[in-house]
């Protein structure tokens, strides 16, 4: 009986004979994402870049106050600098270009450095006729129409009684009239009180007068209809 042939023994398998893997190799991934955050990152600067050039083509040079300047004043050219603002259509403020048009010019509010300059806020000339007289009349709170006065305005200056007075017949009304018309120029800030000063253009005639009573504090400005 024959014994029975050994089964072969297995050979081990060599380089190329191994099986060969499909997965990507890890390292491959990892330079890709690389390279594509580069590329984001490129493209993300690049776009903050142009939005900076953008915003600084949209600015332009406009008027600013260079130093306070009380209502009534007229602009001297080291009251007025130029200063750059972004572009907003909120904004009109006067270009620089026009810089030579304001000096002159007077205030027609108190302007306050820092702010910028916007056509409001002046008015052409002296303001007055040739047979005009400017008179600064104190408002205190109450005694003219709150927030609604501007330059060119018509109003009516009114006389007051002074405390204590009693009415008295014997006066002459055409001697001391009980109003005066008046155009107002400018108006100032109001105080703590709420006290402001409005200068008025009047006849020559009623310059005298409504200073005297503007003194004494018997004054109340009525403002007249707009024209539309």
């Amino acid at each position: 009986m024959e014994t029975p042939a050994a089964p072969p023994i297995p050979r081990p398998a060599t380089r190329a004979e191994l099986p060969t893997t499909t997965a990507p190799p890890v390292k491959r991934d990892r330079r890709w994402w690389a390279a594509a955050l580069c590329v984001v990152l490129a493209v993300v600067c690049a776009l903050g870049a142009a939005a900076a050039v953008t915003s600084a083509g949209d600015r332009s040079k406009v008027l600013a106050v260079a130093r306070d300047v009380p209502a009534g004043q007229p602009l001297k050219p080291a009251d007025v600098t130029v200063a750059e603002v972004s572009a907003d259509a909120a904004l009109t403020p006067i270009p620089a270009r026009d810089k030579a048009t304001v000096i002159g010019k007077r205030a027609a509010t108190d302007l306050r450095k820092g702010g910028l300059l916007v056509s409001g806020q002046l008015a052409a000339g002296s303001g007055l006729g040739d047979d005009e007289q400017q008179v600064g009349v104190q408002v205190k709170r109450g005694q003219a129409p709150d927030g609604t006065l501007a330059p060119g305005d018509k109003v009516l200056a009114v006389t007051t009684p002074a405390q204590g007075d009693e009415p008295d017949s014997t006066k002459d009304e055409a001697d001391e009239p009980s109003s005066v018309d008046a155009t107002v120029v400018s108006i100032s800030r109001p105080d703590a009180s709420g006290t402001i000063v409005v200068n008025l253009a009047v006849d020559q005639a009623d310059g005298p007068r409504l200073a005297t009573h503007s003194a004494a504090g018997r004054i109340a400005l009525v403002r007249e209809p707009r024209s539309n």
